[in-house]
């Protein structure tokens, strides 16, 4: 090794001409070497030129795809193989669907794209998840904030409110409503919509939900429930209350028209509070004041609320009331597509049964309500205003929406839920029945039966289902629940709700699309995703795209079912594989996860 290492120094010391002799060498070119032409020294250029030219635009193409492959990590779920159903009415597609950050970060052949998880919706439908266009869940969520039943079926989204929303609330209000908030054991420790969407995001919840301001709700907290006018003052304290709403995140104002003390409202009071509503790019949701004999009039004055308050008007559980008005939805339709055909910015929703489910107190008329509560069950124990109150609901009238008049008999009455422990045993059963085991006539059957609990909630039969099937299939028409969230277990699995509260989205897919045949499956889904997503511009919603929300769906259109009944309705709906809530499973593999990812969805006009 040193001997090797001295020849190297001597070797550097030679000159370069004499060094080679030294190694045994052969000699270098020198003078005498052959040279390139001209001509082959200008295309070994070349030929170079075109090899970096090449190493040039490989550079180009890999260095940016290697970046993008660092600034984009792995997916956190890839759904594969399943028929892409995307919420526009556009038939089914195949492809992958990435998810991340509870986002759809894209769409397309992701094979060979990294990701946490892979789902398999082999010959499944994926479809966006349901939007709910009228919940009742602001109390039950606070019960159970996983809402089995909504998820069940498939709903991503709920919006709620109707007339009396969950705020703004203050002491009166929650004295009347005392055994509702005792019998759910909650504690209303809210008054306005911005307290209590932040209780609702303490605590998390399944589904994302949104909510209208109730324009019974602020009528209550200036004038109680009183059947009087307000002043120019209160009425502005009205407004500001809307306002203020508005600001805290409501999608727009609502009514409930049927339920005092709304019936005492004009519709001047409504069309200022929706104008207050439209100035902060809201919506004017209505349970109209009439859905029988004068609903053609109803829908008059819907229109002209909209119309005069320069806000969209969307009709909640369209419907034809009463077996006097069977076959009267061709009517409505028609009067709702000449309206949209001047310009009125009007739509509707259904639940697609043929029996509703309201307060049994709205039997009685709206006089009799005058006062609250209290004060409609001195008049009910009072022998002359019972009679009077008889006197009304057996004369039919036009003047309000006599619902004895409506139905069939007293079996066509079943009691639902019910506050006062000690009537339990009779939820599920019908008024018929009631009457016969207390021996007892009927409506006087019904006006104990209030006396004992004026806040009851009962089913009633009273439409056709050619009407209901009619309503379902018009373009403009979405799908509402009208139900709390609930569940088969604890508290509110004691309840006895309709059975739409479990299974009215699965209903239509079983029913109306796989039986019937009167919808597709691609309108079906735009009515539950991209159509109320566009009448609560829920912009980042509603449509399986590319930087939308992950609110998914997987399901087998030929097994999913509804197994609610009227007589045993506390029963999960079946066929739901997966349903993912920003991304995030609360179904999988058919199995409630008990994730709360839910988001509170709020207005255009929330101020932070």
């Amino acid at each position: 090794m040193k001997a090797e290492g001295l020849v190297k120094a001597k070797d550097a010391d030679l000159s370069p001409n004499l060094a080679w002799k030294r190694r045994g060498q052969q000699r270098p070119c020198a003078d005498n070497c052959p040279r390139l032409s001209v001509g082959a020294k200008l295309r070994s250029l070349h030929r170079l030129q075109q090899v970096l030219r090449a190493f040039f635009v490989l550079i180009v193409i890999l260095v940016p795809c290697w970046l993008l492959s660092q600034s984009s990590p792995a997916f956190d779920l890839v759904i594969t193989n399943g028929h892409i159903i995307d919420g526009t009415g556009s038939p089914w597609y195949s492809g992958d669907i990435g998810i991340r950050e509870g986002k759809v970060a894209a769409i397309g052949s992701l094979s060979s794209a990294p990701r946490r998880r892979t789902i398999d919706a082999a010959g499944k439908v994926v479809a966006p998840g349901f939007i709910d266009m009228l919940g009742q869940s602001e109390l039950t969520i606070l019960v159970d904030p996983r809402l089995p039943s909504k998820i069940y079926q498939g709903i991503t989204t709920e919006i709620t409110g109707e007339g009396d929303s969950i705020a703004p609330l203050n002491d009166a209000i929650i004295r009347s409503a005392r055994s509702v908030y005792q019998h759910y054991n909650i504690t209303p420790d809210w008054r306005t919509i911005r307290q209590y969407f932040a209780r609702l995001e303490k605590q998390g919840m399944g589904i994302n939900l949104a909510s209208y301001v109730g324009a019974t709700q602020v009528r209550r907290m200036v004038l109680g429930d009183d059947d009087k006018q307000p002043t120019p003052e209160q009425l502005e304290q009205m407004k500001m209350l809307v306002r203020d709403a508005m600001k805290d995140g409501a999608v727009g104002v609502s009514t409930s028209l049927e339920y005092a003390p709304a019936p005492y409202a004009k519709t001047e009071e409504l069309i200022a509070l929706a104008s207050e509503a439209g100035k902060f790019g809201g919506i004017y949701a209505t349970h109209m004041r009439n859905e029988s004999d004068s609903v053609l009039e109803a829908i008059d004055e819907a229109l002209r609320i909209g119309r005069e308050a320069h806000v969209p008007v969307e009709i909640w559980h369209i419907k034809v009331a009463g077996k006097n008005n069977w076959g009267r939805m061709p009517e409505v339709v028609a009067k709702i597509n000449a309206a949209r055909a001047a310009g009125a910015d009007v739509t509707a929703d259904t639940y697609a049964y043929t029996a509703w489910f309201n307060d049994f107190s709205a039997f009685i008329p709206p006089w009799a309500h005058d006062g609250g509560n209290e004060r409609l069950v001195e008049r009910l124990k009072d022998p002359a205003t019972r009679e009077r109150i008889r006197k009304d609901m057996l004369t039919p009238s036009r003047d309000w929406d006599n619902e004895w008049q409506e139905i069939s008999g007293p079996d066509a009455i079943m009691i639902g839920i019910v506050q006062n422990p000690q009537l339990l045993p009779l939820q599920g059963k019908r008024l018929s029945e009631i009457a016969k085991l207390w021996n007892k006539d009927p409506m006087d059957a019904l006006f104990d039966f209030l006396i004992e609990d004026p806040l009851a909630g009962v089913a009633v039969f009273g439409m056709s289902q050619p009407d209901v099937t009619l309503a379902l299939q018009q373009p403009w028409v979405a799908i509402d629940n009208d139900a709390s969230g609930t569940s088969p277990e604890g508290i509110l699995g004691q309840e006895h709700p309709h059975p739409r509260a479990y299974g009215t989205f699965p209903r239509i897919l079983r029913k109306y699309v796989r039986e019937d045949k009167a919808l597709t499956l691609e309108d079906a889904i735009l009515k539950f995703s991209a159509l109320p997503a566009q009448r609560l511009r829920l912009a980042d919603r509603g449509v399986l795209k590319r930087g939308m929300w992950a609110d998914v769906v997987i399901f087998d259109p030929a097994t999913v079912r509804d197994l609610a009944t009227f007589e045993d309705p506390n029963q999960l709906s079946e066929g739901m594989e997966y349903v993912l809530v920003n991304g995030v499973p609360v179904i999988d593999q058919g199995k409630m996860t008990g994730a709360l990812p839910g988001k509170v969805l709020r207005g255009a006009g929330y101020t932070p």
